[in-house]
């Protein structure tokens, strides 16, 4: 156990001498496709038309504090360079190649019934936040995983294709594997009436399909599982965790191999030692986000891996899988953990982190803009004109006839049913936005929720109700440290 204090005192010492070469001026040269430089922590981007303001390096100080102006390079390149310190993170995807499907009847069925996920129109979505990174211009793009939604080998091999284009715009973009992507037995296409299984994809295969987000340019890779190291061009490091369980088909529930941490421990220690600002990242969650789906969503035994980041100065955890934007900071330890809802769920968000240290760091939320990428594309559905309300409409009509079917054959009045069901899903669709707070008082001061509590405290529907109520407290599309 390394003594707190200690580690504190060090970590800010060589956080503050690494902002200090950087604004210096290292050895930086020209790359092509945002290579490494010898003898340097940068990578360069050459395509650079718009000027994008920059964060401080400093971490003792926040984004309010200090603007600092492009890293250029004059004395080297024949063009300004830019480099954009944001981060944007992205999670449950749940891409389907439109190979697999002739959006018949079965492909509707199925559609009908995925808890909420746009996969009518995940293509539409995928290539406007796609088109938004790019604008955008971070330096890196992280995908938390459930890149597909049932790991079919053929949608991650399309996926990828679509990636190309924002690492082609110098953008590098990094995976790891969720739940859903590797050997799922869920993995199908839809053709007319009928799903007939497709092909699932390996561990091996989806190293190999994307090998050029994150694999083939990793620092280190975990020889027992699908974890590796990857560097920031401001020299931070990304401890990209596979916690999947799909030895024997795929789980829903998440765990760290005990051999990976092993290989945790030789690169936190080798962080440790050259002063790295280290941020993880998996898509299950490492804090009991969720009082309900505990189970699934926290990573098991995750005190231990608490604990192990702690040791090591980790103060950062970024996830997905919860489908529900969200924060929360550890009781044990000093690390916080961020959850970015699904890009595939309304209101198809992904967040934006400016990180200058654990303890100095700015998280926001942004909305992929489907109706104004329709409008450019002159795409005539309806649908996609007036996304975000069809997306929100979509979810909750999910909600109702989750919550409805739940008290269907209750000695219950039709119109109570009808309230009740209305109500449940007027609160749920908040969560996936981190808005709840904003009803919070309006619905327990309903008749609908008086009724919930009186014929139903005990259904899973129920609880999970009172614990969204419970944990409504704050707006989580927003996290600022200090």
């Amino acid at each position: 156990m390394i003594d707190k204090s200690s580690c504190r005192k060090k970590k800010w010492t060589l956080w503050l001498y690494a902002g200090i070469m950087i604004l210096s001026g290292c050895s930086y040269l020209e790359s092509d496709q945002g290579e490494h430089v010898a003898g340097s922590d940068i990578i360069i981007e050459k395509d650079t038309e718009e000027e994008i303001e920059q964060g401080p390096t400093a971490p003792n100080l926040s984004p309010e504090d200090i603007t600092i102006e492009p890293l250029q390079l004059p004395e080297l390149a024949t063009e300004t360079l830019t480099v954009n310190p944001e981060i944007v993170i992205a999670s449950d995807i749940h891409y389907l190649a439109k190979e697999l499907t002739d959006f018949g009847n079965a492909f509707q069925e199925m559609a009908g019934n995925e808890d909420g996920k746009m996969v009518p129109y995940v293509w539409e979505i995928m290539d406007a936040f796609l088109d938004q990174v790019i604008k955008k211009r971070p330096q890196v793009l992280i995908l938390a995983g459930d890149l597909t939604l049932n790991g079919e080998r053929v949608s991650q091999e399309v996926l990828a294709q679509e990636l190309e284009r924002v690492e082609t715009a110098g953008i590098p973009v990094v995976v790891i594997p969720g739940n859903h992507d590797i050997n799922n037995v869920k993995a199908a296409s839809y053709k007319g009436d009928d799903r007939v299984p497709a092909e699932p994809t390996s561990p091996e295969q989806f190293a190999k399909i994307y090998e050029n987000f994150g694999y083939k340019e990793a620092l280190s890779r975990d020889p027992s599982s699908l974890s590796y190291l990857y560097e920031l061009i401001d020299g931070t490091w990304l401890l990209m965790l596979d916690s999947c369980q799909y030895e024997k088909g795929a789980m829903v529930g998440g765990m760290i191999r005990t051999d990976t941490y092993q290989w945790m421990d030789e690169q936190l220690n080798q962080a440790w030692e050259e002063g790295r600002r280290v941020i993880a990242v998996a898509h299950h969650n490492l804090l009991d986000e969720s009082k309900v789906y505990v189970k699934d969503c926290t990573i098991e035994h995750a005190e231990e891996l608490e604990q192990k980041l702690d040791e090591w100065g980790v103060g950062l955890f970024l996830s997905g899988h919860l489908h529900v934007q969200h924060y929360k900071s550890s009781i044990d330890y000093d690390i916080d953990e961020i959850v970015t809802s699904a890009l595939s769920i309304a209101p198809c968000q992904y967040g934006v982190l400016q990180f200058f240290g654990p303890e100095n760091y700015f998280y926001r939320t942004e909305i992929t803009d489907v109706s104004a990428w329709a409008e450019r594309k002159g795409n005539p559905d309806q649908n996609l004109q007036d996304f975000e309300w069809y997306a929100q409409d979509f979810l909750h009509k999910e909600f109702y006839k989750d919550a409805f079917r739940e008290l269907e054959g209750r000695e219950l009045d039709t119109q109570d049913i009808k309230e009740m069901a209305e109500l449940y899903a007027e609160l749920n669709v908040q969560p996936t936005a981190g808005k709840a707070f904003e009803i919070r008082d309006f619905i327990q001061q309903e008749y609908s929720y008086k009724l919930w509590q009186e014929y139903d405290r005990t259904s899973i529907l129920a609880m999970y109700m009172d614990e969204l109520l419970e944990d409504a407290v704050v707006d989580y599309n927003e996290r600022r440290r200090p």
